[in-house]
């Protein structure tokens, strides 16, 4: 499945076009949305359990903290620095990718961005030209196909469901490729889904993409959030000769609890770098450098923190499987990594709740909000309908008590 780049309504003369095709086109980000709407029902005083946004209940690690708030008493952050970021927090960043996932780059080879997703639109609108093609794996997180249109390209969607553990073949990808298609998509720990691809299925996909000349373009944000048996694989580290057409983005939101202080990074060839180095400097130039500052105080240190939230994740990972999979009409396969449950709902659809017949998991998300207080995020939102999202990257009492919310309402569902 694959969407067109809008296009302007030629019967409209330009000066009466209020909003331009393509930014009219984009979709509100369904997680924030989620995430909107539950803090305003708390902040009204409603009892709201938000399992919507992706991200940590930890506060950034006092460490960090610190080092913002010094570079905020240095009057050298409080000028302009060069827009493709800090030299030494870049060369940290390549010093910790060897460290992490054992891929040497130079400093040159690594742009500072705002956020993971400026990270992925700048390295998408840096390759793509009108009409190039990438393929997406789905469920999908909800920026990627909007930021391959933004660039210009067309997002080609490849569906996988719970009976693979949500991951696609090397035989799905072929099915999908076409004369067009620049870039395959590769993201191992998945956002929706918890999905981690082993080392083997990694490399015959890295494989796959070589053999054809093909872009890879991987999100490693997850890459420490892995539980039990699963490990991380970076491909470019894998399969070195890919990294000549290997773009990886990352950032300190989800390792760090950092989400608010607005750090990515993309690393990838240094013509593909200069140039999105180029985008970024008429875009918004420099991140922040007292959010660089504790970006570099965040990679340059241990992993300590780190693992203490991991420990946390995984317990909170199996408590909420646990509880969705004793749901009848409820069927969660258990995550490997990142902070997500993804359960299939079809076995809910179109029975009565409360008096009402949800037919699409957005219809049964708007009930749960509705009747158990409960803020979860429709599959539609992906790319896949009949399954939400859950994160877990909250509290164990709330966690706790939101699944019970759940259990109880969507236990009374009948024929």
């Amino acid at each position: 499945m694959s969407a067109s780049t809008p296009q302007p309504d030629p019967s409209i003369r330009p000066a009466d076009r209020r909003v331009s095709a393509r930014i009219g086109a984009i979709a509100e980000s369904a997680t924030l949305a989620v995430d909107a709407k539950a803090k305003a029902l708390k902040a009204a005083g409603r009892p709201v359990i938000g399992f919507g946004a992706g991200e940590p209940d930890f506060p950034t690690p006092d460490y960090i903290v610190e080092a913002a708030v010094e570079a905020c008493r240095d009057p050298k952050n409080h000028r302009y620095t060069p827009a493709g970021g800090l030299p030494e927090l870049k060369a940290a960043i390549a010093a910790k990718t060897l460290r992490d996932s054992g891929y040497e780059v130079d400093a040159s080879q690594v742009l500072v961005t705002n956020g993971g997703k400026q990270a992925i639109y700048e390295a998408f609108a840096a390759i793509l030209d009108p009409g190039d093609e990438v393929i997406i794996p789905a469920p999908y997180w909800t920026t990627y196909p909007e930021s391959v249109q933004l660039a210009g390209g067309v997002p080609v969607e490849v569906v996988s469901d719970e009976t693979t553990g949500y991951k696609v073949s090397v035989e799905q990808l072929e099915a999908a490729r076409t004369e067009n298609t620049k870039v395959v998509l590769f993201v191992s720990p998945s956002n929706p889904t918890g999905a981690v691809y082993t080392e083997a299925e990694a490399e015959a996909i890295g494989r796959w993409a070589l053999e054809h000349g093909l872009w890879v373009l991987t999100d490693e944000i997850y890459e420490h959030l892995v539980y039990g048996g699963a490990s991380f694989t970076s491909l470019p580290a894998l399969l070195p000769e890919l990294a000549d057409k290997c773009i990886v983005v990352n950032g300190v939101a989800k390792t760090y609890a950092m989400t608010g202080w607005r750090v990515g990074w993309v690393i990838g060839p240094k013509d593909v770098i200069k140039a999105a180095t180029n985008l970024q400097s008429h875009a918004t130039s420099n991140v922040s450098n007292v959010a660089q500052r504790a970006a570099l105080a965040a990679v340059a240190g241990d992993l300590d923190a780190v693992a203490e939230m991991r420990e946390a994740f995984d317990r909170r990972r199996r408590t909420i499987v646990r509880m969705l999979n004793e749901i009848e009409g409820v069927l969660c396969p258990e995550p490997e990594g990142a902070f997500y449950a993804y359960p299939s709902v079809k076995g809910l659809l179109g029975k009565e709740i409360r008096g009402r017949r949800p037919q699409t998991s957005g219809e049964l998300a708007a009930l749960i909000l509705d009747e158990a207080e409960v803020a979860v995020v429709p599959g539609e939102a992906f790319g896949t309908p009949g399954y939400l999202r859950l994160s877990y990257a909250l509290g164990d009492a709330d966690l706790v008590e939101g699944v019970s919310r759940l259990q109880k309402l969507l236990g009374e569902a009948t024929d």
